[in-house]
């Protein structure tokens, strides 16, 4: 083989070793490829030289030196920096929404955007948490398979029927028109409308428990007043419980009324007198009793009355478990 095809060859095991996250150093290059330093340098001139050429193919891609190291490396515009990708690795573990073997396999892809150093520092946080991992139980071969296909449905706008594990742990068949996929509290929920049902309420269905989903023929259409606003939901709606809109108000005793505003996003102060804070929010469901009976004494119902109702009648009952 020719001079100038060995230089070509280096280079791009040079450029495609950058691309994977190494780190480049002249010295390492030279003793490796047995060419000297002045060789390797001109190779990286030539590539810092073809990426600012060919903005149009690579972007704002550029070949960077660090002093410290002593070394190069690739930067690219619009790429997830180490720190963004440590933020949604953490987000991915503590939702436990996947199974181990496809949380390691995403993580492995996300680590080949950072330098071999950050890798390193990477898989020390990661290692222990991984170790642990404790995912939820799933009924469904893959939670992230499931998901892609439904939201392929929900974008083709097709009827589907999906075999459903209930609660009950009873399995039955539903013909549903998708609509949306939410994440809430550890779990992915299709929310959906049944086809053989005129009442146009939206039903969810943890995507975990779909065992089966059938693709048919047949696409609907919408009207405007059953489009489905997920966002609207999301900050209205507890532990995706379904239930109809209201207004509640209660007070709140305890330390961090930021915690409350931060868990019903809907929520605001609308009085405050010494610890007592009165708290407005808007709600689906009833989901938000559940998280408002987790705060014990500290909350106390004040409105609508059967919202009143709803959290007497619990405290009563849970008190008549220990008489």
């Amino acid at each position: 083989m020719s001079s100038t095809g060995t230089k070509k060859n280096r280079m791009l095991e040079i450029f495609f070793r950058a691309m994977k996250g190494e780190n480049i150093s002249v010295k390492h290059l030279a003793e490796e490829y047995g060419v000297s330093g002045k060789s390797i340098s001109r190779d990286l001139g030539e590539i810092k030289n073809f990426l600012c050429e060919n903005r149009e193919l690579v972007g704002n891609t550029e070949l960077k030196y660090t002093s410290n190291s002593k070394t190069y490396h690739l930067e690219f515009d619009n790429f997830l920096l180490s720190k963004e990708l440590l933020a949604i690795i953490k987000m991915m573990i503590g939702c436990r929404a996947f199974r181990k073997m496809e949380i390691l396999d995403i993580i492995a892809k996300l680590k080949n955007f950072t330098s071999f150093n950050d890798r390193n520092i990477l898989e020390k946080i990661i290692m222990k948490e991984m170790y642990h991992y404790n995912e939820v139980n799933h009924d469904c071969k893959s939670v992230i398979d499931n998901l892609w296909q439904l939201t392929c449905c929900i974008h083709k706008h097709i009827e589907i029927t999906v075999t459903y594990y209930k609660t009950s742990r009873d399995m039955v068949e539903r013909r549903l028109m998708p609509v949306a996929v939410m994440f809430s509290e550890y779990y992915f929920y299709l929310i959906a409308y049944r086809c053989d049902e005129d009442d146009w309420k939206p039903l969810y269905y943890r995507v975990d428990r779909i065992v089966n989903v059938v693709e048919h023929r047949k696409h609907f259409v919408l009207n405007k007043e059953h489009d489905f606003d997920e966002g609207e939901l999301r900050s209205k709606i507890q532990f995706m419980f379904p239930g109809e809109y209201r207004k509640i108000r209660f007070e709140y005793t305890g330390a961090s009324v930021q915690a409350i505003l931060d868990k019903i996003p809907t929520a605001r102060v609308i009085n405050k007198n010494g610890n007592t804070a009165v708290i407005e929010a808007e709600t689906f469901g009833t989901g938000v009793n559940m998280f408002l009976l987790s705060q014990g004494n500290r909350v106390k119902a004040i409105y609508p009355p059967e919202f009143v109702e709803e959290i007497k009648d619990e405290v009563e009952s849970m008190c008549r478990l220990y008489k």
